[in-house]
């Protein structure tokens, strides 16, 4: 298995909501089940509501309310698919409760079971427990039903708390005019937003991966850094799933360690299949250039610094890699052209050209190792940069062109450390 590779022993980025995982560095997370078990244990409330976008987390937050409750004082019924009528629905709870099926099939007769239910509890010494996973999905109609049970209670308590979680459109839906009703019987209201920063994004990265066996930190700061922006500044299913696949291609690779580039390999091969649903709502400027992201471009419509390698005025790309090597200001565009050692290669279809900048042969010379990877990684990217049709072809892997590539500039980098040593 590829966590194996890393010296894991289990996969520490699946999209599964695994309490054994749960990592406390998503305060939005920590917020909502503090406080919908307050609702459930001490408030006495009648429904608690958490919301959140999509892969945020809140199927997580409802397993570690769970997890933390004393099973022995509740009967539970845990809804995970309520796109149904409210009979359909009432039948799934009543039956999840008593652990029979339950076929009575109309409204008035199953809300008699169902309020009888509630006080042989209480008569038990428990409380009725109703959680509604993806609540969005409920029809209007089945909102007002929910609220027309809310009026079994007693005097003095509630007989039962449920809990709603689901997208933004619940939201919506809980805060219009017309449910004003079912509104104000919310007694804890949580929203999950993303990871807050990238601290903390790099500490969830970091325990996940503790958690799984690791004994070192495989991602580098670097790859925290995109990881943030490829993740949409830290969505917690967008961050699992870019780490697990980045975690796959640094075993087919065997890479030591996860470095900034193959994470944005990896985030723009993924990018790729989302841009076209993102793009609707960016400006037409924002769009276009979107599209050409994730799209291979036709030949008249190549990269300006494609379109002068290939006219033979090379001096732009030269500087260009060697500034971004030394992280420094490039020179003047109308130097003479710097000498460099290149060679031509073909992979597939495609006939590319490899260069190192003379001053990255000398740096090399006096480099350790790590900075010599470093360097080969970036030349590798930039590599790419000038071959779309290879970074975004479905039929090659960007991550493992890229470490490819990697490895026959790290070689000729070697060399001439070697070369320079003696």
């Amino acid at each position: 298995m590829y966590y194996e590779y890393w010296g894991l022993k289990k996969a520490p980025f699946d999209n599964v909501p695994d309490p054994s995982m749960y990592v406390e560095s998503h305060t939005a997370v920590e917020n909502a089940v503090a406080e919908t078990l307050f609702a459930i244990e001490e408030g006495n409330e009648c429904i608690a509501v958490i919301v959140g976008d999509v892969g945020s987390g809140k199927t997580l937050s409802l397993r570690l309310i769970l997890d933390s409750l004393e099973h022995e004082k509740y009967r539970i019924a845990f809804i995970t698919n309520p796109d149904m009528t409210f009979v359909q629905l009432l039948q799934e709870i009543i039956g999840q409760i008593t652990s029979k099926e339950c076929d009575a099939a109309s409204k008035v007769e199953l809300m008699e079971i169902f309020n009888k239910l509630l006080f042989k509890t209480v008569d038990e010494g428990r409380k009725v427990l109703i959680f509604i996973d993806e609540a969005n999905a409920l029809a209007p109609p089945v909102l007002e039903s929910l609220r027309l049970l809310t009026n079994m209670q007693d005097d003095s308590s509630n007989l039962f708390t449920m809990v709603l979680a689901g997208q933004m459109e619940l939201a919506k839906r809980l805060e219009h005019p017309r449910r004003a009703n079912l509104y104000q019987r919310i007694g804890t209201y949580n929203r999950i937003t993303k990871i807050e920063s990238v601290e903390k994004l790099k500490d969830y990265v970091k325990t996940r991966l503790e958690l799984a066996g690791a004994k070192q930190m495989v991602f580098t700061d670097g790859a925290i850094e995109q990881l943030w922006e490829y993740s949409e500044h830290g969505t917690p299913r967008l961050v699992n799933k870019i780490c697990k696949l980045c975690l796959k291609a640094g075993e087919t690779n065997e890479f030591p360690r996860i470095e900034d580039e193959v994470v944005k390999l990896i985030g723009e091969r993924f990018a790729k299949r989302i841009s076209p649903w993102k793009a609707k709502a960016e400006p037409s400027k924002s769009r276009a250039k979107a599209a050409a992201s994730v799209q291979p471009l036709p030949e008249r419509e190549r990269p300006a610094r494609r379109k002068a390698e290939e006219e033979g005025a090379e001096e732009a790309e030269v500087e260009s890699n060697v500034s971004h090597i030394h992280g420094g200001p490039a020179e003047q565009r109308n130097r003479p052209e710097p000498k460099e050692e290149s060679w031509e290669t073909d992979i597939g279809s495609v006939h590319i050209k490899i260069s190192i900048p003379l001053e990255v042969l000398q740096q090399a010379g006096t480099s350790s190792t790590e900075k010599k990877m470093k360097m080969a990684g970036s030349l590798a990217a930039q590599t790419l940069q000038n071959y779309p049709q290879l970074a975004y072809s479905s039929s090659h892997d960007p991550v493992a062109l890229w470490g490819d590539i990697t490895q026959s500039i790290l070689s000729v980098l070697e060399q001439h450390s070697i070369a320079a040593g003696a």
